[in-house]
């Protein structure tokens, strides 16, 4: 786990080595243990280390093969290395115990279609001494990051686009600001909040050729692994599929930890390892808020009080959030939507104190439809397919559990027209300016992405393409801010696949989500975690905690000032009106409130300067 970057000159221009250093220091926290620079003419590629497979000088990158035709650097872990590496050794030879080696000496034998035999994480770029060529790919789901600039004179790549920033011109993607202030969204295309930055997308190569012709190519498919016709998999095989992956993402040479929501999830992931692979000295992470506060989850997390003998907690407040979130926005290098990730990177803040690596539940709620939201599209496939009975049976079970009927809500949203859905959604954030929402008019790419679902199956087909992805992204820097290697084992290819696969009732069964999980481990889950209704995700008291006197001033300093009325995004004096009835406890209107705070001090911290 690390961060690279590069610079290519396309007029065989010289690459400067304090342009290469100055955009590793930008992200010194990604590899705090090493660091290596290669130039050779108009090339350049910079790597930061933290080292996590053979923790010795051998694992020094950029590594060079050895007949000294191909240099690598290489971000993430390819879990089974360990394979290939038995696979590759008649014909070449290894030096160190590092899955880098095995990635370099896999492209040397495969080319482009070793992706197809690694099962990881991974962004990485190798040069050809030879052929003067640079090949580059990023995993299946864009679990690790990969940014770039490109003009007619160069292409620059980094881990983290704060390293671009020093060497490019920075100008802000209204369009990706729309569909942030809109509808929460970030990161569903290959555009990011800077217009001339982006990001390689999940599941896709690059080649630049010795003349400086850049292309872009897939080389992993989701929807092509996904069958038309679904397939049954019993709770026994899910958990043999569970197992194997958490088996692989057990491999490290540091100490490996969890973190611990209370969820279904990651409580799966704990129970496991104590269970299925007696791992009884086992360290969790965990973020609470106090007994009685909506937001805590200590009363699920205790369920493992007498399971497991290290659990380590943080207590997140208004004054920690107060004195961290400016440090939290930088952190993150554009804007996220809601605060919910800022337990992650307090967890990920307690967790570098005791372990290098730990394992996370992400991806599981994409592929086992964990989000209440999933139901409407379930209704509607019940619907086409005119099962009326199980719809009404559905609902009632939903109903009954969640004493809700948001399911229906979700439903009826699906089947509105693109339009009316954007009209809803400039109704829910009122101090939006109508003349930027207007400036936007047509701009329905979000709706068709995500709002307008065949199936189920379909929905979360689409969630793996065009959602999850802002998920990692904040899974990556929140752990890299603070030197961790966050590893998630639900995201294996193979547990994925075969997931999707599934006929929709194998996700959602009597109102409840995550069926085949439940079901999977039950016998070794907590009954009062395995029974689970609701769905905080990354909840904590953000209504609260911008009521607290410290973020009163902020927060009416920022309305109140130029550069906030100046940038045309927000109407200050509805925002104000709008403050005024959240102090009140009229509304909470937090989630609205944090998109003030950030997009201003990302300007501030990114766009002004």
């Amino acid at each position: 786990m690390c961060g690279i970057s590069g610079i290519i000159n396309f007029h065989g221009k010289p690459v400067e080595e304090q342009s290469i250093r100055l955009m590793m220091q930008k992200m010194k926290h990604r590899g705090p243990d090493d660091e290596g620079v290669f130039i050779r003419d108009n090339v350049g590629l910079g790597f930061v280390r933290l080292s996590i497979l053979d923790l010795s000088s051998a694992g020094h990158q950029p590594m060079i093969s050895d007949d000294n035709r191909f240099v690598i650097i290489f971000n993430g872990e390819v879990y089974n290395y360990v394979e290939i590496k038995e696979e590759l050794k008649h014909k070449y030879s290894f030096l160190t115990g590092t899955d880098t080696e095995v990635v370099l000496n896999a492209y040397r034998e495969w080319g482009k279609d070793c992706l197809d035999k690694f099962n990881g994480m991974f962004a990485f770029v190798i040069y050809d001494n030879l052929t003067k060529e640079l090949f580059g790919a990023r995993d299946r789901y864009g679990i690790k990051p990969f940014y770039y600039y490109k003009d007619k004179d160069q292409f620059i790549f980094a881990s983290e686009i704060k390293s671009i920033l020093p060497l490019v011109k920075r100008e802000a993607n209204d369009k990706i600001i729309y569909d942030y202030l809109l509808y929460n969204r970030t990161d569903h295309t290959e555009e990011t909040f800077f217009k001339d930055i982006k990001k390689l997308q999940h599941g896709y190569y690059f080649t630049i050729s010795s003349t400086n012709e850049v292309k872009f190519s897939r080389w992993y498919d989701l929807k092509s692994r996904i069958s038309t016709s679904t397939k049954v998999i019993s709770p026994e095989e899910y958990r043999e599929l569970f197992k194997e992956s958490l088996k692989l993402r057990l491999r490290a040479d540091v100490p490996v930890g969890v973190s611990l929501s209370g969820g279904i999830d990651s409580s799966s992931i704990v129970s496991s390892l104590i269970k299925d692979f007696g791992l009884l000295e086992l360290n969790t992470f965990s973020a609470v808020y106090g007994k009685g506060e909506p937001s805590d989850e200590s009363g699920f997390i205790d369920e493992f009080e007498s399971m497991v003998k290290n659990m380590h907690y943080i207590y997140p407040d208004a004054i920690t959030f107060y004195n961290d979130f400016e440090k939290f926005i930088y952190a993150h290098n554009e804007p996220v939507p809601d605060i919910g990730p800022y337990a992650q990177y307090k967890v990920m803040e307690l967790a570098s104190k005791h372990v290098t690596v730990t394992l996370d539940g992400q991806g599981a709620d994409e592929q086992l439809a964990g989000y209440h939201y999933f139901f409407g599209s379930y209704y509607l496939e019940l619907l086409k397919n005119l099962k009326w009975g199980k719809l009404m049976s559905e609902n009632i079970e939903y109903i009954k559990k969640h004493k809700s009927i948001n399911s229906i809500k979700y439903a009826v949203y699906y089947a509105l027209p693109a339009s009316i859905q954007v009209k809803v959604n400039a109704n829910l954030f009122p101090s939006v300016s109508k003349a930027f929402a207007r400036s936007q008019k047509g701009n329905f790419g979000i709706n068709k992405m995500l709002y307008n679902p065949k199936n189920l199956n379909d929905l979360l087909y689409r969630h793996f393409e065009y959602k999850l992805e802002h998920l990692l992204r904040w899974e990556d820097l929140n752990a890299m801010h603070f030197s961790i290697e966050s590893r998630v084992p639900f995201l294996d290819y193979r547990l994925v696949e075969a997931t999707l696969n599934t006929p929709s009732h194998q996700k959602i069964h009597k109102g409840e989500t995550k069926h085949i999980l439940r079901e999977a481990v039950k016998d070794i889950l907590p009954p009062k975690i395995t029974n689970r209704k609701d769905k905080k995700g990354f909840s904590n008291p953000r209504d609260k905690w911008f009521r607290s006197p410290e973020f009163e001033k902020y927060i009416k300093e920022l309305l109140n000032s130029d550069s906030f009325r100046g940038r045309g995004y927000f109407d200050a004096a509805i925002a104000l009106k709008q403050y005024k009835k959240h102090l009140s406890g009229e509304m909470d209107l937090s989630k609205e409130i944090w998109k003030w705070i950030n997009l201003e001090l990302w300007f501030r911290k990114f766009i002004d300067k």
